[in-house]
């Protein structure tokens, strides 16, 4: 039996999921969080499907046998592969799955232009496919498929140079051209700076966190889970030997990222 008072679990393939925790930390800031990223299988966009559904799989499972109260899987690739599955075995559980905020673009931008950036993993996967068919007759969906900016951030490069060479020639084709760009990778805001500044100020950029973070409190609230007392915290854990993303945890969590998305 879940208790108001136990944690709720976030899950990503590494760091980005922190750009999701931050979300969820705001909406409701007396929570207890246990963040687990999978350092050291990172990154998930460019491993066969079904690796990344056992992956996933694996280190929900763990987390869901502690007393976590709600999973939030904040990965858009692991969501995509496995979050299906993890509500077939857990039925009785809460369970949040983040995806592109491809519909919520749509919804501000009708008859606009919209960008997905994402890992090719996401951009293939039917559920998204079929969204993006839905709405390909009140916008103009574009897919840009990105590698490599995962590694970046996990690094702690997400607005470097580096940053800036990998991702000048995939977007600054699309400067003044895009009314919105998707950030389909919770990697992926942390490079918001760069990103913006390569397109232009007139370009929307969006991603899935906040509805995140709205779906789980209102699942919480629902089910009367919702913590209204003490103090909130997070407690970070990784996968691997390293001590790099314990050392960047923080930072990120605190990272200016432009306040819209």
């Amino acid at each position: 039996m879940c208790r108001p008072s136990d944690a709720i679990g976030v899950f990503d393939s590494g760091l980005g999921g922190i750009s999701v925790l931050r979300q969820l930390r705001t909406r409701m800031p007396r929570e207890r969080f246990v963040y687990f990223g999978d350092c050291a299988n990172a990154p998930y966009g460019v491993r066969p499907r079904q690796e990344v559904a056992e992956l996933t799989m694996r280190a929900c499972r763990a987390l869901l046998d502690t007393p976590v109260k709600a999973l939030v899987v904040a990965c858009n690739t692991a969501t995509a592969a496995a979050i299906d599955s993890l509500r077939q075995e857990f039925p009785h559980r809460i369970i949040v799955g983040i995806e592109p905020a491809l519909k919520l673009a749509a919804d501000r931008h009708p008859g606009g232009t919209i960008a997905v950036m994402a890992t090719p993993l996401t951009l293939e996967q039917p559920k998204f496919q079929h969204l993006q068919q839905h709405l390909s007759g009140s916008c103009t969906v574009i897919d840009l498929p990105v590698a490599g900016l995962v590694e970046l951030v996990e690094s702690g490069r997400a607005n470097s140079p580096q940053a800036a060479e990998l991702l000048e020639p995939l977007l600054s084709p699309y400067r003044g051209r895009l009314d919105a760009l998707v950030l389909g990778c919770t990697h992926y805001p942390f490079a918001a700076e760069t990103i913006s500044r390569i397109l232009g100020p007139s370009t929307d950029l969006l991603d899935g966190g906040a509805g995140t973070a709205r779906e789980t409190f209102r699942r919480l609230e629902a089910q009367g889970l919702l913590n209204k007392e003490g103090e909130g915290s997070v407690c970070f854990r990784f996968s691997g030997s390293s001590r790099l993303p314990y050392e960047l945890a923080d930072s990120l969590l605190q990272a200016d990222i432009p306040a819209h998305l």
